[in-house]
């Protein structure tokens, strides 16, 4: 037995660990999820972390002015500091979206403190249209990135060198991550968290937020499918009408030719031209489209739909579903059905 006289161990006190530094860049008329969304995530943290062993995160809001921040909604934000005030180095940088962006992409100041905070930053990101601002910084040259569906044209337009992934959630390409609209930046800061404290603190935390941790399917789902232009004549011009009025007819490249009066090979090859797509992948989008405007209501089955859209068995109508939108016909109905 020990003696009382006997030293007692003394447990060697913990280590004072800083966490994370997170700095989000807002601005005048910034997406307010595109702000409070990721910053909730990162808070959330280290309440989810039970073992005490996570750093955590201190998130901190930038500006180019300091105090009251109008957002694009009804709130206001009240940014910490102004952003030439925020120095030292940053773990995770990342700049929100929303309607100011394009006003910020020609405030010289915002950008060049954007490209001097990315240099000592071990991350930088985006949420949504927030992307065009690391385009604009030279962040984004030669990188695979994505931004809100409705925006992923322009920004490969204006920006030829970016590589745009017009259906991803959220994009990383090496120490740069940018992600889809508004909601989607929940999902790049969930996945900021697995990345750094493990998927069971990432669960942790979606399962708080009543979220996917990692939300089925792309962007495709939320977006209009159809992303083929018009023919430039008119007779092609009629025959893209005629098919969506069509569509549970033999749309085969043959039936569409002869219909069209030109060989099979000539059609394919004038139509691709035109519309940017070859005949078949025109007439699956069109189908698709209208599948997914039957099935957000309730007056068809999705034997039904089939049918009606020309896909001929739920089979086909599930894979063609499964490749274009990453969801199956059912999980799509259930998440986009009309609440009567």
């Amino acid at each position: 037995m020990p003696s009382c006289t006997e030293p007692r161990a003394v447990a060697e006190p913990r280590p004072v660990v800083k966490p994370r530094r997170v700095v989000i860049l807002a601005f005048p008329q910034a997406q307010i999820l595109d702000v409070t969304g990721p910053s909730e995530v990162f808070c959330l943290a280290e309440r989810a972390e039970r073992c005490g062993q996570s750093r955590g995160y201190a998130v901190e809001l930038v500006a180019p002015r300091a105090g009251d921040l109008q957002s694009s909604g009804a709130l206001r934000l009240v940014a910490d500091h102004a952003m030439q005030g925020c120095r030292g180095p940053i773990d995770t940088l990342l700049v929100a979206g929303g309607l100011g962006v394009r006003d910020a992409i020609r405030d010289g100041d915002l950008i060049g403190w954007l490209q001097s905070a990315a240099q000592r930053s071990r991350r930088v990101a985006s949420v949504c249209t927030g992307a065009f601002l690391l385009a604009r910084a030279g962040l984004l040259e030669g990188r695979r990135a994505t931004t809100h569906w409705s925006a992923c044209e322009r920004l490969a337009q204006a920006y030829p060198s970016v590589q745009v992934q017009p259906d991803s959630i959220f994009v990383r390409d090496g120490d740069v991550y940018t992600s889809a609209g508004i909601t989607a930046g929940i999902d790049l800061a969930l996945a900021l968290v697995e990345e750094d404290l493990g998927s069971q603190v990432a669960l942790r935390i979606a399962r708080m937020l009543v979220l996917f941790m990692r939300r089925p399917g792309g962007q495709a789902q939320f977006s209009n499918a159809l992303t083929a232009q018009s023919a430039q004549t008119g007779d092609l011009r009629e025959l893209q009408a005629w098919i969506a009025d069509h569509l549970d007819d033999d749309l085969s490249v043959a039936a569409l030719a002869e219909r069209a009066f030109m060989s099979p090979r000539n059609f394919a090859r004038v139509f691709a031209t035109q519309t940017g797509q070859t005949p078949g992948r025109y007439v699956e989008a069109q189908r698709i489209e209208r599948a997914r405007s039957l099935l957000q209501s309730d007056g068809h089955t999705i034997e039904g739909v089939a049918q009606v859209c020309g896909f001929g068995t739920v089979e086909t109508l599930r894979r063609s579903f499964s490749r274009r939108l990453g969801v199956s016909p059912s999980d799509y109905r259930q998440r986009f059905r009309e609440q009567r």
